[in-house]
């Protein structure tokens, strides 16, 4: 019997169960947390620090191989990483950077169409230092989209940058995210962030998920009340008093 098409499982991008890490004999930075993300679903992780957030991520990249931990990871083929500073090889121009480690006859023209996304056309031949913060971390979104990732990790790559470049790197994302199509997961200490570019937002504690909601809001705007409701409530959660808020 043929199965229907409107039924199909699809199998999540991300699956994670029981996993559990750790850097001490003092406790764990990951306690069995069990995690699924969906193909093309945005995620962004947010909670406090030393809740095992950024430790979840390098997990899922494959950087963590001399940690003590167990567990059941599944991730695609095709992983790219985004982090807080551009990494950049400084002795590098734009255009090495962006396509450095990618193989194929057509890489640089590739890595021209990946700079043309974030709108850096003409500044392939730049030098690392030339460019600003947010400029660097356009190039690095280049560089890990020019992949065709399957899934994005990114560790807050908007943390370093002044507060209008990152309302206009959020802007980018989503247009880029969308076009693409890789499931996504951002570590966020910026509960407006994840609100603003996320499909869902998860709250770790004690290394586990303890919320999961999704974010339904037609417009992205800190101006809807369902944005400050949605707010209100994560910050509740992460155990923010409206005193601190102030």
């Amino acid at each position: 019997m043929a199965a229907d098409p409107g039924h199909l499982i699809t199998a999540p991008a991300v699956r994670v169960r029981n996993l559990h890490r750790s850097f001490s004999r003092n406790g764990g930075v990951l306690n069995g947390l069990d995690l699924d993300i969906a193909p093309g679903e945005f995620v962004a992780l947010i909670g406090r620090s030393g809740t095992g957030k950024s430790t979840l991520l390098r997990a899922l990249a494959g950087l963590d191989r001399d940690v003590e931990g167990y567990g059941q990871i599944t991730v695609p083929g095709a992983v790219s990483v985004v982090f807080q500073d551009s990494r950049l090889l400084p002795w590098k121009r734009v255009l090495p950077n962006v396509v450095f480690g990618l193989r194929g006859a057509d890489a640089d023209r590739r890595g021209r169409d990946a700079l043309a996304e974030v709108g850096l056309e003409g500044r392939e031949r730049a030098w690392p230092y030339q460019l600003s913060g947010g400029e660097q971390q356009r190039v690095s979104l280049a560089r890990s989209l020019v992949r065709e990732p399957q899934l994005l990790l990114a560790d807050e790559p908007f943390g370093a940058l002044d507060a209008l470049t990152r309302i206009r790197m959020h802007a980018l994302l989503r247009k880029l995210c969308e076009r693409h199509r890789p499931a996504v997961l951002l570590v966020t200490h910026d509960v407006d962030e994840a609100i603003a570019l996320a499909d869902r937002v998860i709250q770790l504690d004690d290394g586990v998920v303890r919320t999961d909601v999704r974010v339904d809001l037609t417009r992205r705007s800190r101006h809807d009340p369902r944005f400050a409701e949605l707010r209100a409530f994560l910050l509740d959660e992460l155990g923010v008093t409206e005193e601190d808020r102030r």
